[in-house]
């Protein structure tokens, strides 16, 4: 007996072995569900036709055209022959081609006047674009009358394909999916959104919109199918984050209250500046937490150089007050060492518990990496477990099972985004009762990104820059347009340093062998597969500038009398902490790293950073690069150095981190300019995203609302036992997996 086809049945039961297995292969889509929600990439009308002229070389397409001429011509004198179908769309033409057998096979059929779809990769023979050995589908009275009334009647949904199965195969393979569904009644295909909400909201239930997506008869359906779609998506994320909050909210955790006179208020005493406005609410709101009986789970974002470490080391030193223990995860090495140094700069004599003129109100602060030394590993480990030590400083070393605490209180995790979610919950896991989890990060995000990917974290911001932080000027130097400014901008650099200041300079790769095989595989792989929208573009451009290249060229070339010294990823552990060590204490002039130095790292006396190929980072990556100088007393100055032509896209990205300094007016522009998946980044565990329709920056009002009713069915019915359709729907959209990584507390 047939099974129902329910939204979560095998494809191979619908649609055969061979058209699953592609499918499965290629798209990623395995069941019915998968299927339906594999979502059209636009539709074309009667009388609308593709921009031939915009097709990308190298990408697999899909177009709708008319035939204007077709012939056949023969080669190698007279043994082959070849069929040459010229289509257009009025504002350009594209050439299909057929060899041999082929040519002689779709002859009769490819004639002048016809139209039809035609899919493809678009190559270039002789300056011509072309598509060789298409697939295709006719479109007029010849093909019969159901293609007709396809074509004439209704809209045609055009979806995201591959070489392997084209869009018109996936069209047919809905169009079954959707008959087998219709013709039981849609019987056994939960409904995430419960009939109350739909009501009040005016939406479609989820057969009329999956109808409507793939088989519209107007815009309007379209429209009504594509705003109930887009709700699914908001309402089943903002329902998983609720109850993720809910469940937090529910575990036991120890109070932390620091006493009136501890380590907090010696500390607090020694520090040669007020705190600003921003710092103060900031800290508020973290101690109001710390003192409740359930786990805090915050997100502290700020503009670079607002202050969060000393906001986080007062939470810190709060908890070591109220006899817990407190870490921070740092995702590198450099990173934890400069943190290590900040704190225990910041703490004095309080960070020498247990030393040669310690303070006996302080604590011990300690550090734990993978590269320390045996001998100091052990010690370190020893003052976690005994409770010698109120604070350490790590990176991943932290998690590992070896590592004990005494009393763990307080989980900073520093720059989130570069963390898994089993490495945070490890350390979490070394407490007994859940401890109190604070994330901070310098990415000034989005309100309605934090709300779709920390919406599980109360969220806390700071914008005020403290007193005495210098105004930082950028500007875009143009290197290929007017490569004296270039020149000037090396000469900058020497004038900040025969004022006894220093510089960084700053290039996307590092150019040792690694990268040079790196970009062997590149090169191979361009060859042989798909290439993107900037395929051609991207081919002629030259490789990313690197760190040892560049280094090399200005200690030769325009900084030949300076000490220019490199830090990247790759170099040992030891060695990078000697730089930077050196570099802090003024022993360099001129330090060229990768993005290494990207986050965390403090030298007041570093006023002047050079970019190169500026136009290859992220406007958010731009902004933290930028943070690094103008830390001290004098003015900082950020310089970006690209070939990018003016008016482009990637200049425009530039212009706009040169006009503003506000990362959250950046966060928007970086926003409107990435393509959804990259901004929620690996949000969903690392598997293909669940938000296919939803577009974090267009549909704001959809995700605010669908947040208000998440919160306010959660709030009534955590286990979702009232509403059995919406918790089954939860559990096939967000796997365990996947809901696990939207736990961020």
């Amino acid at each position: 007996m047939d099974c129902v086809p329910v939204l979560d049945e095998p494809l191979k039961k619908v649609l055969g072995g061979n058209t699953a297995k592609v499918m499965a292969d290629h798209l990623d889509l395995h069941t019915v569900g998968d299927l339906l929600h594999h979502y059209p990439r636009r539709y074309a009308e009667r009388g609308e036709l593709t921009r031939l002229a915009d097709l990308p070389v190298d990408e697999y397409v899909t177009v709708v055209a008319q035939i204007a001429k077709a012939d056949k011509r023969t080669y190698g004198g007279g043994s082959g022959v070849r069929l040459e179908v010229v289509v257009t769309d009025g504002s350009g033409s594209l050439t299909l081609v057929f060899f041999s057998k082929a040519a002689h096979a779709h002859a009769h059929r490819l004639i002048p006047g016809r139209r039809g779809m035609f899919s493809g990769k678009v190559t270039v023979f002789n300056r011509v674009r072309q598509l060789a050995h298409p697939d295709y589908q006719l479109l007029d009275a010849e093909d019969g009358k159901e293609a007709v009334d396809a074509f004439a009647g209704r809209l045609i949904p055009l979806y995201p394909a591959v070489k392997q199965i084209t869009s018109w195969r996936i069209a047919q393979a809905v169009d079954t999916a959707l008959n087998s569904l219709a013709a039981t009644g849609w019987q056994g295909v939960a409904d995430p959104l419960p009939a109350a909400l739909r009501g009040a909201r005016g939406l479609a239930g989820l057969p009329e919109a999956l109808e409507k997506v793939h088989r519209p008869r107007s815009k309007d359906d379209i429209a009504a199918a594509r705003h109930r779609l887009k709700w699914d998506e908001a309402f089943v994320l903002q329902v998983a984050l609720a109850r993720r909050r809910a469940a937090d909210s529910a575990l036991p955790a120890v109070a932390r209250r620091p006493g009136k006179d501890g380590l907090l208020a010696a500390f607090d005493a020694r520090l040669p500046f007020t705190l600003t406005e921003g710092q103060e609410a900031v800290t508020g709101e973290i101690f109001a937490d710390l003192a409740t009986e359930h786990p805090m789970h915050r997100l502290l974002q700020g503009e670079v150089g607002s202050g969060k470490t000393l906001v986080a080391l007062r939470a810190m030193l709060g908890v070591v007050d109220a006899g817990g223990q407190a870490a921070m995860l740092a995702p590198t090495e450099v990173l934890a060492q400069q943190h290590h140094r900040s704190i225990t700069a910041m703490m004095g004599d309080l960070a020498e518990t247990g030393l040669l003129g310690g303070s006996e109100t302080g604590t011990k602060v300690v550090l734990l990496t993978g590269s320390m030394g045996a001998a100091a590993r052990r010690r370190a480990l020893l003052d976690l477990v005994t409770g010698e030590a109120g604070i350490v400083v790590g990176t991943h070393a932290l998690i590992e099972d070896k590592v004990k605490f005494h009393d763990l209180g307080l989980v900073v995790v520093d720059e989130q985004h570069r963390f898994g979610v089993e490495q945070r919950d490890a350390l979490r896991a070394k407490a007994d009762r859940p401890p109190h989890l604070l994330v901070m990060t310098a990415i000034t995000i989005h309100r309605t990104v934090a709300m779709t990917v920390f919406g599980d974290l109360d969220t806390s911001v700071l914008d005020q820059l403290p007193a005495g932080r210098s105004p930082i000027a950028s500007h875009v130097v143009p290197a290929a347009e007017k490569p004296h400014f270039l020149a000037r901008a090396w000469e900058r650099v020497r004038e900040e340093a025969a004022a006894g200041h220093q510089a960084y300079v700053v290039c996307p790769r590092i150019g040792d062998e690694e990268d040079a095989k790196a970009d062997a595989r590149a090169k191979a792989g361009a060859k042989g597969g798909e290439a993107g929208p900037d395929a051609a573009g991207e081919a002629e451009r030259r490789p990313p500038l690197a760190v040892l290249e560049v280094a090399a060229q200005l200690a030769d070339g325009p900084l030949r009398d300076l000490r220019v010294e490199v830090l990247h990823g790759r170099m040992a552990p030891d060695a990078k902490d000697e730089v930077m060590r050196r570099f802090a204490a003024g022993e360099v002039d001129v330090l060229v790293a990768t993005t290494v130095i990207e986050v965390g790292v403090n030298v007041p006396n570093a006023t002047v950073m050079v970019i190169m190929d500026a136009d290859r980072f992220g406007v958010s990556q731009l902004h933290q690069l930028r943070g690094r100088v103008g830390r001290g007393s004098a003015p900082g100055l950020c310089l970006l150095v690209s070939e990018a032509p003016d008016g482009t896209p990637a200049r425009n990205r530039l212009d706009a981190v040169a006009r503003t300094l506000d990362g959250f007016e950046l966060s928007e522009i970086d926003l409107q300019q990435r393509r959804e998946g990259d901004v929620l980044g690996q949000a969903q565990s690392g598997a293909r995203s669940s938000l296919r329709m939803l577009a974090v920056m267009d549909d704001r009002d959809v995700i605010e609302a669908a947040r208000e009713e998440a919160a306010r069915i959660v709030a009534a019915d955590p286990g979702l036992t009232g509403h059995p359709e919406l918790l089954s729907a939860l559990q096939s959209l967000l796997d365990a997996d996947r809901e696990e990584y939207l736990d961020k507390g």
